[in-house]
């Protein structure tokens, strides 16, 4: 019976040891605060802190997947910022009474690249699902719209 409460006691003791390490260790540390800042939505500070915490400690798989998941989430941000520039300029033209051949071949370019650069686009299971779907969203509009500027 004693060896039971012994085996108990050391598996106990070892997990107590784990965490503690866990929570003691910088490059931890950083991965924390990383995650964090990621499920904030901050996701180039996340990917400066995961970075850190990868180059402190190169086994840490805390830091790596938080650095990779904003690495993702960044590309989705910039292709976003990007569509909504785009879409702003397109509407500027828009609002003129006459269309030129230039205009019409600035708008069908600008929505190659959108839709283009949504292929590159690669979500995973943690990509956050509103980012995804937002640009997806963007993805769909300029996919109609070059139909109908190539028309």
């Amino acid at each position: 019976m004693s060896t039971k409460y012994l085996f108990a006691f050391i598996s106990l003791a070892l997990v107590a040891f784990m965490g503690l390490y866990f929570l003691v260790n910088p490059s931890y540390q950083k991965s924390l605060e990383a995650k964090y800042y990621y499920e904030l939505g901050e996701y180039e500070h996340a990917y400066s802190l995961a970075g850190e915490a990868f180059s402190d400690d190169v086994y840490n798989r805390m830091a790596s997947t938080v650095m990779a998941q904003s690495k993702t989430s960044i590309k989705y941000v910039k292709y976003i910022k990007q569509a909504k520039k785009f879409l702003l300029e397109i509407n500027e033209i828009a609002q003129s009474k006459t269309i030129s051949d230039a205009q019409r071949a600035k708008i069908k370019m600008m929505s190659v690249i959108v839709v283009d650069s949504y292929v590159k686009l690669a979500p995973s299971i943690i990509t956050d699902k509103e980012l995804v779907a937002r640009a997806a969203k963007y993805h769909d509009d300029f996919e109609k719209l070059l139909a109908k500027v190539t028309k």
